[in-house]
């Protein structure tokens, strides 16, 4: 039986999750799969070797019979309490559970009621009225379900921005053991940092016969199919993981194929017309002149400078890139000086203030600003007013007591449903600075909720606007907001927009990051780390300001901390 990957033992903990959910069992024993399935996805270190010498046993989430269960997955593939629940309950109905607006329950009444076991057929009845006729349903929950079913029918084709990294950086190791590779590198949407991947792509450096490297493939653990065998590529299949495009290029031609592996299709076809303006051609092979001599293509600044063009950083290799703009300097995780947004114990995060900041500072920086949720955030632990004091209490503490990192204290202020923030502002004003953030009636119509947010940017007291339009990649789609309206008012009230690091919300989108950028908005990148494992966000959320063409005099929190301290102070009263 084929092993199964980190991504693999996730899902099949949520499949477990939402049959257990379906079967109406305890809820306490659904989320406790459904946070072992988080677990598993941020665990930082390697699962195999994790399981291997017990250490996998102490994660959050991981009791004895969660264990006994990923341990079944990972050494044979498959679980047979998973194997059994899927024997009783057909998987259209836990499918249909993440259809969003359904839930276990909706669901049950339309299987008890309607018989419906599929998506399939679940389409045609939000189709034809029966859906729609049902007690608490109604024509309005019948349209909601038809756009949810396309929403998560195209969503099952891609995966996070984190989680195909994880799969290509473990794939690249495992290729790069092949007799004869001498070197393996990752590509296409990974490399560029698109915040969600559809398929792999890793190109093989191998100093022998291309063609032996890739009839090796079909022996590699996992694989489950390989196709299109020719010219230096392969595509293969892999047991959870999707398609992969693995190209294998000698030295003298990694540049040519990682520039195609990278892409876009969009960037390398101006690249071929680039090379046509100039009398060449830049075929799958090489560079060539017309009388058919190639040109040096080992690197690719080598092909980018025979085309009489700079490098381009992958980020900025999609469609619409001007070849021959100045290449901007853009913003690097280390340009950071400190990190924001971040939640502790005081709300729903799991680690204390100390140990978030013994943590950033062994990560490099400088100054962490604190922003634990406010009192409208209940379902979050929001803080009361006496919370906010002790902790303000406690950071002070910390800050006359330890040396190497700098506390600030900051707030994630619920953004109310009148614009109005969370807090008076006798409390708003003790905080070093305020994240303003809209976390609930995400249904309000597109003027509303734009309303509700520029109302919010003109409070004095906002620093800056958190993970701006609500979207939950593959999950949850933003709210209606004119986005280039509350772009142009945060700029003219100099209120910093969050890129939110979080890989599930990455939001400002990098789209929109080039809109706020060219309209003179400030950018901060805020990691929404709510334990020492999400530090490591704030490297996504650089990518998606890399991609909107930023670079380290763009963002906030390149600032030291007096910089940053002057920046929020400068709209107080």
């Amino acid at each position: 039986m084929s092993r199964m990957d980190r991504t693999g033992v996730a899902r099949s903990l949520e499949q477990i999750a939402g049959y257990l959910d379906f079967k109406g069992e305890n809820p306490f024993r659904v989320r406790a799969f459904t946070t072992a399935a988080k677990t598993v996805l941020a665990f930082p270190g390697d699962l195999d070797a994790a399981l291997a010498d017990g250490s996998l046993a102490h994660a959050k989430g991981i009791g004895p019979a969660i264990l006994a269960i990923i341990a079944e997955l990972i050494t044979t593939g498959h679980a047979a309490m998973l194997d059994e629940l899927q024997r009783d309950i057909p998987a259209g109905l836990v499918a249909m559970q993440a259809v969003p607006g359904l839930g276990a329950a909706k669901v049950r009444q339309i299987h008890d009621t309607l018989g419906i076991t599929t998506l399939d057929d679940l389409e045609v009845a939000a189709r034809d009225g029966r859906l729609a006729a049902l007690p608490r349903f109604g024509a309005r929950t019948a349209e909601s379900v038809l756009k949810g079913i396309t929403f998560l029918r195209q969503a099952s084709e891609w995966r996070l921005s984190n989680q195909a990294a994880q799969e290509a950086n473990a794939l690249r190791d495992v290729l790069g053991r092949l007799a004869g590779v001498v070197a393996a590198h990752v590509a296409g949407d990974v490399r560029r940092r698109l915040e969600v991947v559809r398929e792999l792509a890793i190109v093989l450096v191998s100093d022998g016969d291309v063609d032996r490297v890739i009839a090796q493939l079909d022996g590699v653990s996992g694989v489950t199919g390989v196709m299109d065998r020719g010219n230096g590529r392969a595509t293969i299949t892999l047991a959870g993981a999707g398609v992969v495009d693995v190209w294998v290029a000698q030295p003298a031609d990694l540049g040519l194929a990682l520039i195609r592996a990278t892409g876009s299709d969009a960037h390398v076809a101006a690249l071929e017309a680039r090379a046509a303006e100039r009398s060449l051609r830049l075929d799958l092979e090489a560079l060539r002149d017309q009388q058919g001599s190639a040109a040096a293509t080992a690197s690719e600044e080598a092909v980018y400078g025979a085309l009489g063009l700079a490098w381009i950083p992958p980020e900025l290799r999609e469609a619409g890139t001007n070849l021959v703009a100045p290449v901007p300097t853009l913003v690097t995780r280390t340009d950071l000086r400190g990190l924001l947004h971040c939640h502790t114990v005081a709300s729903d995060g799991r680690n204390t203030i100390a140990e978030m900041a013994e943590a950033c500072r062994a990560a490099g920086y400088a100054y962490v600003g604190v922003t634990d949720h406010s009192r409208a955030a209940a379902y979050a632990g929001g803080m009361s007013i006496e919370a906010v004091e002790a902790q303000w209490a406690e950071i002070d503490g910390y800050n006359a007591t330890h040396s190497g990192i700098r506390v600030l204290k900051g707030v994630e202020s619920d953004i109310l449903v009148d614009g109005a923030l969370d807090y008076p502002d006798e409390i708003l004003a003790g905080f070093d600075f305020v994240i303003g953030s809209v976390h609930s009636r995400f249904n309000l119509d597109e003027r509303s909720m734009t309303d509700r947010v520029c109302r919010a940017l003109s409070s004095p007291y906002l620093t800056m606007l958190g993970h701006p339009t609500g979207r939950l990649l593959l999950s949850r789609e933003g709210y209606a907001l004119d986005i280039d309206r509350v772009i142009a008012t945060a700029a003219k009230e100099r209120v910093a927009i969050e890129i939110n690091g979080d890989p599930r919300r990455l939001d400002l989108d990098w789209r929109h990051v080039i809109r706020a950028r060219d309209a003179g908005a400030t950018i901060s990148i805020g990691s929404d780390a709510h334990s020492l494992g999400g530090i490591a966000n704030m490297e996504f959320g650089t990518g998606i300001a890399r991609k909107g063409g930023l670079g380290p005099a763009d963002i906030l929190n390149t600032r030291d901390a007096a910089g940053f301290m002057a920046f929020a102070r400068a709209r107080r009263p």
